[in-house]
C-alpha cells in the first residue's frame, strides 16, 4: 500500500471547533500538516485555532454550498491550494422514528450526507484541477449496521459509506483518493447521555483521538475502510451472518436493542437543543462530533 506524506499538505476539517474534528485538527498540526477548521460556530473555531500554530479557523456551514466554497478558498488563500479535506461534521439525534420531526430528519440528513455529498464535489473539482488530493469522510459503525432510535442517522452514514465506496472508484484515474472512517462510540457530547451496556462500553467505546489518529493515517495509507476501534471490524462481520433470531437474542442480553432508546432524557434533550437550534434553523448546525 502506497504511503503519502502529511508534512506540508494543506487540510481542511469540518466541524472543527469541537469532538472529533478538533482532535483530528491537532493530530495533523503534529504531524506538520497546514490545518484550517470549519464551523458553524466561527467564535468557538478561532478559541479553538488560537491554541493551535498556524491554524486557519473560519465559519462555515456545511449545508449551504456558498458557505462550503467560502471555507475552502479562505483556506487555499491563506494556506495554498487543497490537499486533503476531512468531512467531520454530523448530528446524532436519538429516538423513536415514528416520533420524530421533520425537523429532526432535515437536520441529520443536510448535515450528515448532503453536506458530505456537497464537500465530497467541492473537493474533487479543485483536486482534478490541481492533480490529485484525498477526501476522508468521518462515517459510523452505524454506516454498516442498523440500531434502533438511531433509524435516520443510520440511513445517513449508510449513504456516506455509499458514496464513499463509489467515489473512491470513480475518481481514482483522476489520483483522488476517498477514505471513510467508521468510529465506534465516541466520548464526545453527541454520544452523552446514552447507557451504553457495560460490554459497548469496554468493547466498542473510543476517544476523538483515536479517531483523529486514524484520519491521519488514512491520509497517509489511503485506506478505503477504517474501523476504529479496529476489532468491531470482525464483530460486525459476524453479526451478519449469524441467523436473525440468533442475532436478536445477543442484543437482547447484552442490551445493544435499547441503547439509543434507554437514554437520559436530560442530557439528551440539551444536547438536540444545541443541535438542532432554537436559536436557529435545525438545517444549520455542524457539530464536531460523529459516533455510532
Amino acid at each position: 500500500m502506497t504511503s503519502t506524506a502529511v508534512t506540508g499538505r494543506v487540510v481542511a476539517i469540518t466541524g472543527g471547533a469541537r469532538g472529533i474534528g478538533l482532535a483530528t485538527a491537532k493530530a495533523f498540526v503534529a504531524a506538520g500538516a497546514k490545518v484550517a477548521i470549519g464551523d458553524l460556530d466561527a467564535d468557538l473555531a478561532r478559541r479553538a485555532a488560537a491554541e493551535l500554530p498556524g491554524v486557519l479557523a473560519a465559519s462555515l456551514d456545511v449545508t449551504s454550498p456558498q458557505s462550503f466554497t467560502d471555507f475552502l478558498d479562505a483556506t487555499e488563500d491563506t494556506l495554498g491550494p487543497l490537499d486533503i479535506l476531512v468531512n467531520n461534521a454530523g448530528v446524532m439525534l436519538t429516538g423513536e422514528f415514528v416520533d420524530e420531526t421533520q425537523a429532526t430528519e432535515d437536520a441529520m440528513i443536510d448535515i450528515n450526507l448532503r453536506g458530505v455529498i456537497t464537500g465530497c464535489k467541492l473537493a474533487a473539482r479543485r483536486f482534478a484541477r490541481n492533480g490529485s488530493g484525498t477526501i476522508i469522510n468521518i462515517a459510523s459503525m452505524a454506516g454498516v449496521a442498523g440500531f434502533p432510535g438511531v433509524a435516520t442517522y443510520c440511513a445517513t452514514k449508510f449513504g456516506v459509506v455509499g458514496l464513499t465506496l463509489a467515489l473512491r472508484e470513480e475518481l481514482q484515474e483522476q489520483k483522488i483518493a476517498v477514505s471513510a472512517i467508521l468510529p465506534g462510540i465516541v466520548h464526545t457530547e453527541l454520544s452523552a447521555g446514552i447507557d451504553l451496556p457495560g460490554v459497548i462500553e469496554r468493547f466498542g467505546s473510543v476517544e476523538p483521538e483515536d479517531i483523529a489518529a486514524a484520519v491521519v493515517a488514512a491520509a497517509r495509507n489511503q485506506r478505503a475502510m477504517t474501523y476504529v476501534p479496529r476489532r468491531l471490524s470482525g464483530t460486525l462481520a459476524t453479526a451478519k451472518i449469524l441467523p436473525e433470531k440468533l442475532r436478536r437474542w445477543a442484543f437482547r442480553v447484552t442490551r445493544t436493542d435499547h441503547a439509543y432508546l434507554a437514554v437520559d432524557r436530560a442530557t439528551r434533550d440539551a444536547y438536540h437543543h444545541r443541535a438542532t437550534g432554537t436559536e436557529g434553523s435545525a438545517r444549520g448546525v455542524n457539530d464536531g462530533e460523529t459516533a455510532v
